[in-house]
């Protein structure tokens, strides 16, 4: 995130780096990044005052650390200070380890007066930039604090259980047999708590998926059923692919733009026994992919700003900017109109997006349906569109059914 860079790319480059990291040594590597970076708003908060300038980048990141450590294990806080002072030590060859120590144990003293002048200031109490914040306040009046506070909150693990495979009742038992504890919740299996896959019962025999329970809605709400011709257009990595395929045996392509993230909707498949066309093309350029068959039914998970999974990727809240929801809103657009080309009259378009932005959502398929006049919009669960925000259950997810008129 200091580097400008996404979590996910800035750690396949540390795993390319260090092959030899072991599985545990990921998992705490990882978990110290997810951690600085929830808590990124209110911890340079503190460094701003701590310090007289702003910290070179690798100091600046592991004070970061160093400080979601002690509000996670105040109880730790010297043990904490001296590993800090310590990895320093490999910094610049050495020249930042008494800063490091000053600045931690500065911290220490004055913790109490920082923690209450964070209280007083927005982006460090929420942890999220002014802009995201103003747009949650104008969007969701009655609910914007329980939204950021699940931002700032560890996901939910929930499982999609492969019904080809086996049944969701056998594998609660499967799972209470390896004492993992587990409930079914809204079609899907919440785990009490996450755990790695491997641990998974036959999870490399493709018996089950990790999968958020609001992203399994999608294939649901497609309305399934054998013989279809369905089209995935942003599809990777493949995780409603593969419901849409365990939901029904349907003719289905599986398009992304971005020819490695193609591969892993592929590999995905394998590991289910599933099978499809994947071809890396943009959905738009219809040139280049579309065979002129018209699709009974099309998901179209358009990019987004991804504010409903920050919790997930919290990155994304830091890397962001406000003039990008417009962009993405304009690729939106775009999308909609290729894709109702490609789309059988009868036929149905699911509009997804894992924002909570209404620029993104409702506002996008109204106006769609207002310039379209063959477009109809399907009622989900008694409403125009189905918005969930983001709770312990599942992350935060807009959808719209769209109906082509013959």
């Amino acid at each position: 995130m200091i580097a400008g860079r996404s979590l996910t790319e800035a750690l396949n480059r540390l795993w390319q780096a260090q092959p030899r990291l072991a599985g545990g040594q990921r998992g705490a590597v990882q978990d110290l990044a997810y951690a600085a970076l929830r808590r990124c708003g209110r911890d340079d908060f503190y460094l701003a005052r701590l310090m007289e300038k702003p910290p070179a980048a690798p100091t600046r990141a592991l004070l970061l650390v160093a400080l979601a450590r002690l509000a996670a294990r105040p109880e730790e806080a010297h043990t904490i200070v001296d590993q800090a002072v310590a990895a320093a030590g490999a910094l610049a060859r050495g020249r930042f380890k008494a800063l490091a120590n000053g600045v931690l144990r500065n911290f220490l003293r004055r913790r109490a007066e920082l923690e209450a002048a964070a209280e007083q200031d927005e982006a460090a109490r929420w942890q999220h930039p002014p802009w995201w914040l103003g747009r949650l306040r104008r969007a969701w009046p009655e609910d914007w604090q329980g939204i950021l506070a699940a931002g700032n909150g560890r996901p939910p693990m929930a499982l999609r259980v492969n019904r080809r495979r086996v049944t969701e009742t056998d594998f609660l038992a499967r799972l209470a047999q390896a004492g993992i504890e587990a409930r079914a919740t809204d079609g899907a299996i919440l785990l009490a708590r996450p755990l790695p896959v491997e641990r998974l019962p036959g999870f490399a025999e493709g018996l089950v998926s990790v999968q958020d329970a609001g992203a399994q809605r999608a294939a649901r709400l497609l309305d399934l059923h054998a013989g279809l011709r369905v089209l995935d257009a942003c599809a990777a990595p493949g995780g409603k692919t593969a419901h849409i395929l365990e939901q029904a045996d349907v003719e289905l392509t599986a398009l992304d733009a971005d020819a490695g993230r193609a591969v892993r909707v592929s590999e995905n498949l394998f590991r289910l026994g599933l099978r499809a066309r994947v071809a890396a093309a943009d959905c738009r350029d219809l040139d280049a992919w579309w065979d002129g068959r018209a699709f009974d039914r099309i998901l179209a998970d358009v990019p987004c700003s991804a504010s409903g999974v920050v919790r997930r990727h919290p990155d994304i809240k830091w890397l962001r900017r406000e003039r990008d929801i417009a962009r993405f809103a304009d690729t939106q657009a775009q999308i909609l109109a290729a894709l109702w080309r490609v789309l059988a009259p009868g036929g149905k378009l699911l509009y997804a997006t894992c924002s909570v932005f209404p620029e993104e959502n409702d506002r996008q398929t109204a106006a769609f349906a207002a310039r379209q006049e063959d477009c109809l919009r399907l009622p989900l669960d008694g409403a125009p569109e189905l918005q969930l925000l983001p709770n312990e259950e599942h992350d935060g997810f807009y959808y719209a059914l769209l109906e082509k008129q013959a």
